[in-house]
């Protein structure tokens, strides 16, 4: 039953989630003996490491924060909000970067990389821009990330001619809703042990 669960789980299941597993199927076995008898079978459960973004060393003055928690739009493409998270995909860290309308409360553009940079958000920018219909008189919230205060992203909303408005530095309840957005992502979509590829990571993301 252990090596069962284990194997089920691509090696990612520890003592306490196969406990709880071969519980729930009728076997009561404590995370203790568990761990006892992935020592006797040689499993060692490979979880995804701890992710770090680099912090930046400055607030970002010259870009205010014109949204000031107005979530509560009245129209679709009126306010749109970014960010960027981390997704484990097999044996490293890839992003993903949403560009979520406030209005629906839904993506309305998304890409993924194995790299945060400015590449990444100005593609999720793009696919929002487009597939909406080139709208006129939107703002884009987000926070101080360097993706975000970088030359190339802002030339890029000035081409779309879209408002750039950013949170207070370490202020994550500027932009709360792409906070909840991730978080629900992950608890209620995302596998708890991340993905097995990236390419696995992109399907049901799509």
């Amino acid at each position: 039953m252990v090596k069962t669960i284990f194997l089920e789980s691509n090696g990612s299941a520890g003592a306490r989630t196969i406990s709880t597993i071969a519980t729930t199927r009728g076997l009561a076995l404590s995370r203790y003996v568990i761990t006892r008898l992935m020592k006797k079978l040689g499993l060692v459960s490979c979880q995804p490491p701890n992710h770090k973004y680099k912090k930046a060393k400055q607030a970002h003055t010259s870009i205010p924060n014109t949204l000031e928690r107005q979530f509560a739009v009245t129209q679709p493409d009126q306010v749109w909000c970014g960010d960027i998270t981390f997704i484990w995909t097999g044996n490293r860290w890839a992003y993903l970067a949403i560009v979520m309308d406030l209005f629906a409360r839904k993506p309305v553009g998304w890409s993924m990389s194995n790299s945060p940079d400015t590449n990444l958000a100005a593609k999720a920018l793009t696919i929002a821009f487009e597939s909406r219909g080139r709208p006129k008189n939107v703002m884009f919230h987000s926070d101080q990330g360097s993706t975000y205060t970088s030359r190339n992203y802002q030339q890029l909303l000035w081409r779309y001619q879209i408002e750039q408005s950013m949170s207070r530095r370490g202020n994550c309840w500027d932009n709360s809703l792409m906070e909840q957005f991730f978080r629900s992502l992950k608890s209620e979509w995302m596998p708890t042990t991340g993905y097995r590829s990236f390419i696995e990571a992109e399907s049901p993301v799509a």
